[in-house]
Order: structure tokens, then C-alpha cells, then sequence
């Protein structure tokens, strides 16, 4: 039987700015503003699933609607 440990599923700031596709400084500095959620664990800065959903549903970008070209 394998134990899961709670940080697990936590992320550092390299790993979770590549799953979200954004930087790693837009990243810090959401976090230092505020404006995103994080974990610091002794010196470093991770972040948990619910964190990473968090950031990026504030991160995203809504669809913009095609217009579509009507045959004449």
C-alpha cells in the first residue's frame, strides 16, 4: 500500500508557470501583490491543485467570437 504525503501534489513556481503558460516572474509577482494563491514552505513558493485552478481562472483569456464570413 503506497502513503500519499500531503505535498504531493504541490508544484514549485518552474513547474506551475509551465503548466499554466505563464512566466515565472508574472507568477512571483502575482503572489507577492496578492492577487494569487501560494504556499510557502520554508523559502519556497508552491502551489497546490486548487491554487493552480484558482490562478488560472483569473489568468484566462475569454474566446472572442468569429465572425463569420456569410457566401454571397
Amino acid at each position: 500500500m503506497t502513503t500519499h504525503t500531503p505535498t504531493e501534489d504541490f508544484t514549485d513556481v518552474a513547474e506551475t508557470s509551465r503548466r499554466l503558460g505563464i512566466g515565472q516572474r508574472r507568477l512571483r509577482d502575482g503572489v507577492n501583490r496578492g492577487s494569487f494563491p501560494a504556499h510557502r514552505m520554508g523559502r519556497r513558493l508552491m502551489f497546490s491543485p486548487q491554487d493552480r485552478a484558482q490562478i488560472a481562472e483569473m489568468h484566462r483569456i475569454p474566446a472572442r467570437r468569429s465572425r463569420r464570413v456569410r457566401a454571397a
